[in-house]
């Protein structure tokens, strides 16, 4: 009998992650068509993207846009490893992954990301895992304006921007048919961002589409030796 209630739920599950596969790779079909169209129409590759989006979004940029850089989002990251620490050891996990994203540069960021990993492995291997997987994404802003790395760090620009379409919804419900809705979502956002904060430094952006590479954030003639560097 136990076996007999079980087997359905089992399958409905496994029906439940097909059907879901097979709307991401349909949703990732119709947006790399999508990609490529303005690839064709001449629309400038985006430079980095989040790990914060969804794997259709993923998957068609692959597809459209295989140069494009990849940035793991710091509050995700931190989240995650925090969970598999117990509470007492959290505060002090939490202020060592911040010295790894804040440092002025990629080898203070490497250094403070061993510390961490020395620190942590023997205990926690799993929190450690989870955080030298993605070594190299996480620490992919470091190629970028230094004025942009508050952007490129976390998907908090993403998650704001639907913020207020995502409270209103679990409101609405059924309220309204899908035609309608999209409308409504559609003019919360042109409210929305009437209040946004533009990106700093907008002119570092003709650099990066001009081709000039950065290291620790500031262009390769006006890097600073080492020393320097962390006197500044």
């Amino acid at each position: 009998p136990c076996e007999r209630s079980v087997l359905p739920a089992v399958l409905s599950r496994r029906q439940r992650q097909e059907e879901c596969q097979v709307r991401t790779a349909a949703r990732s079909k119709l947006l790399a068509e999508i990609l490529r169209a303005c690839r064709r129409a001449v629309w400038r590759r985006p430079f980095a993207r989040h790990w914060g989006w969804c794997h259709g979004v993923w998957a068609a940029l692959d597809e459209a846009y295989p140069e494009t850089g990849q940035q793991r989002c710091w509050v995700h990251k931190t989240a995650n490893i925090l969970n598999e620490l117990p509470k007492a050891q959290q505060s002090k996990a939490k202020a060592a992954l911040q010295e790894i994203w804040m440092a002025a540069n990629r080898q203070a960021a490497e250094k403070a990301l061993d510390v961490f990993v020395r620190n942590y492995q023997a205990k926690y291997p799993k929190a450690v895992a989870k955080l030298e997987k993605d070594r190299a994404e996480l620490l992919a802003f470091y190629d970028f304006p230094a004025e942009h790395w508050r952007h490129i760090r976390t998907t908090n620009a993403i998650e704001s921007t639907f913020a207020t379409v995502r409270h209103r919804t679990t409101r609405t419900k059924n309220c309204v048919s899908r035609s309608s809705f999209l409308g409504l979502g559609f003019k919360m956002l042109q409210q929305a961002e009437k209040r946004w904060i533009g990106i700093y430094a907008p002119e570092k952006v003709l650099q990066l589409f001009a081709g000039v590479k950065f290291i620790d954030g500031i262009p390769p003639n006006l890097t600073l030796p080492d020393d320097q560097q962390t006197a500044a």
